[in-house]
């Protein structure tokens, strides 16, 4: 486990899993982060409880612990460099479009980042996604991250990522992919049929 203090007292450490009573917390609180969005985004936000603990003790997944100076855990995010670990992404994809990075096992993804509801104005989010972007900026990487548009467009979470990477490194930033949902109801009824065609005479 590596650390490293930041400013605001906040520690932040890097583990590869995490006990099972720190997890069951945790899982608390992701469900209540994100549980608004189960009605937000048609695609499932939210990985299911037993996803959740697993992932949490997947040594290929890191976890970036933030830590109060009372010792408090108040923020956590996941981080990975073994694509196969992410169910909902393709590794095909980052593999052909980045074959140098990928063969320097430089491809990231970011998962998930949680910060306590009281702590959520104390710069914890910055401090661990900060402590994130040095490893990037050190291994020349790429690193994948999604979210759904109510997030990105409404919440504006987007454009405040934006800005806290080009605050911490050089770095393009590219949207690489959408996929749009669609919706028909149905009313219950059905079109004329066309007019027969006129017999010639």
């Amino acid at each position: 486990m590596t650390e490293k203090t930041l400013p605001e007292a906040i520690t932040i450490t890097v583990a590869t899993s995490v006990d099972h009573e720190t997890a069951a917390r945790y899982y608390q609180l992701y469900r209540d982060t994100f549980s608004e969005l189960a009605t937000r985004a048609v695609a499932r936000q939210l990985l299911h409880e037993e996803e959740f603990m697993e992932e949490m003790d997947d040594e290929r997944v890191m976890k970036y612990l933030a830590w109060s100076a009372e010792g408090e855990l108040i923020g956590m995010s996941t981080l990975t460099r073994d694509l196969s670990t992410v169910p909902w992404i393709s590794p095909d994809y980052f593999a052909h479009h980045y074959p140098e990075h990928t063969a320097r096992n430089a491809v990231f993804y970011l998962g998930f980042t949680l910060v306590e509801r009281r702590r959520r104005q104390a710069q914890v989010f910055q401090a661990m996604i900060s402590t994130i972007v040095e490893l990037l900026v050190e291994e020349r990487a790429v690193c994948g991250y999604d979210l759904c548009a109510f997030n990105d467009k409404i919440v504006g979470l987007g454009p405040s990522i934006e800005r806290l990477l080009h605050r911490n490194a050089g770095l393009t930033l590219t949207e690489v992919d959408l996929q749009t949902y669609y919706s028909a109801v149905f009313d219950g009824t059905v079109p004329p049929a066309p007019p027969a065609p006129a017999e010639a005479p």
